[in-house]
């Protein structure tokens, strides 16, 4: 058996964690098993589908480098394949025709809650008369296409995570419906549980890995495949994401996009390789850096959790800084200057590159995250400095202002600094104006960055130097002083 699997995203939203997650187990499933990654957008909800969120799944994916083998397939470009599984449904007579009209239904769910009863359609219309029918549409009544449901019909499949899953079919909500209403067809838009079915059916799906919130929609699924006498795939339901409380990570937890993780300056290696443990455990369990090739040649099924996995900031981090750190420097430099630029950093690439890298080379040990690079690297731009109250104090000592000019006026007599050079003239300041090496140093850490804490001093003044910030920002700290 050829293995085809899915990643069946609705473009109603940006790419969320929990369905990146979802496409990851599946590509790593299917490269374990040399079979086919399909994409495919569920987009028949007209009324929230948007082409920028399709755009933004796509970026998504191609980002986390989940390539996929076929696709995308557009739901919306395959309507009348669902029509006529419909029309098949309706002629077996497992499907029907319900005029209940949304009032109705409102009253029976009222009645059902005030006896404490769980939410459910009656089946009312499931054997009307064909003069029921008529009169139902003489009111104008528009119907709905339900699916029949067997209460008393037990569901039963071996989840491949899970295990033995049984469902017993009074607990699915009574005969589900499967296409909306139309004014001018028979039925209308086909809904989610009657399309999914019918593209894994022509797509010859043979596993569906998906999170465990779709079991229910497993069960009614299953019905669907006995009725259009199609294979049943084989199904894995894997565990949620939770946030630190253990409730399932939403919007209200803030970042949950793919893209404002992007935003935010996790790389997509590091993004790829920690969702792939989010849920998953390698089978040596205390290696936790891998490429998803890496991954693929390990992934199992069998070493899916059952449990929810909780979503550890900490431990992403770790693994992102990891990845940061392993970058070539003209690799890094690429990736931080947008960073840069968002900020209002001045970026000239024409004649700054060999500086950029200079500086990336410096801040590069002190990255978490891409985007901590603003405020690492924020006391090297810019020709004027805000000092802090420490940095103040330092400035006010004395011998600070006669030190500070000495050094101003070296500055500005040599073309270039190199670190032999700023050494030098430390010493010679320290045995010009008799004042020890700490003296000079904090003072110079004060007039030229403004803080008194940093990167490391004396590349920073290299750093400035090359662009004459240095002589600048010292000549505003004398200023400050006098």
């Amino acid at each position: 058996m050829t293995v085809r699997v899915r990643i069946a995203p609705s473009p109603t939203g940006n790419l969320h964690i929990g369905t990146a997650r979802t496409a990851v187990f599946n590509w790593l499933f299917a490269r374990h098993h040399g079979g086919k990654f399909i994409l495919r957008i569920e987009d028949t909800d007209n009324e929230r589908s948007r082409p920028e969120y399709t755009e933004n799944i796509l970026q998504g994916l191609q980002w986390l480098g989940l390539n996929w083998d076929e696709g995308p397939i557009f739901q919306t470009q395959r309507l009348e394949l669902y029509r006529q599984a419909i029309q098949t449904l309706l002629d077996k007579g497992l499907a029907y025709p319900c005029y209940a009209s949304e009032a109705e239904l409102e009253e029976m769910r009222s009645a059902q809650k005030a006896k404490k009863q769980a939410p459910r359609y009656d089946n009312r219309h499931r054997n009307l008369t064909a003069e029921e029918k008529a009169a139902f549409e003489a009111e104008g009544r528009k119907p709905v296409i339900r699916f029949k449901i067997d209460d008393n019909r037990e569901i039963v499949w071996n989840d491949l995570v899970r295990g033995q899953v049984t469902w017993k079919g009074r607990d699915l909500g009574g005969d589900m419906v499967i296409a909306r209403a139309s004014q001018t067809e028979a039925f209308g838009q086909p809904l989610y549980n009657l399309a999914v079915v019918v593209d894994d059916i022509d797509m010859q799906i043979s596993h569906v890995i998906r999170g465990e919130d779709h079991i229910a929609n497993t069960a009614k699924q299953i019905l669907l495949y006995e009725a259009l006498a199609a294979n049943i795939p084989e199904f894995a339901h894997t565990p949620l994401i939770l946030n630190q409380e253990g409730r399932k990570l939403s919007k209200r937890d803030g970042v949950t996009s793919i893209g404002d993780f992007q935003n935010l300056g996790f790389v997509a290696p590091a993004m790829a390789n920690y969702m792939t443990l989010l849920g998953w455990t390698p089978p040596d369990s205390t290696k936790e850096i891998f490429s998803l090739s890496e991954a693929a040649k390990e992934f199992s099924l069998e070493r899916v959790n059952k449990a929810g996995a909780k979503f550890d900031w900490a431990k992403l981090d770790w693994i992102n800084s990891q990845y940061i750190h392993q970058l070539p420097i003209e690799v890094l430099v690429e990736m931080l200057i947008p960073y840069w630029e968002q900020t209002g950093y001045k970026v000239d690439l024409a004649s700054d590159r060999p500086w950029l890298e200079e500086l990336t080379r410096l801040i590069a040990p002190s990255l978490t995250r891409l985007a901590d690079a603003i405020t690492e690297s924020r006391l090297l731009f810019g020709e004027t400095v805000e000092y802090s109250e420490d940095a103040r104090s330092q400035l006010k000592n004395e011998q600070v202002a006669e030190v500070l000019e000495t050094v101003v006026e070296a500055v500005e007599k040599a073309e270039e600094l190199t670190q032999a050079d700023a050494q030098q003239l430390i010493k010679d300041v320290t045995k010009t104006h008799k004042v020890k090496k700490g003296l000079v140093m904090r003072s110079l850490r004060a007039g030229l960055m403004g803080e008194m804490q940093g990167p490391d001093l004396m590349q920073s003044w290299l750093l400035l130097n090359k662009k004459g910030l240095d002589r600048i920002r010292l000549r505003q700290a004398l200023t400050l002083i006098s």
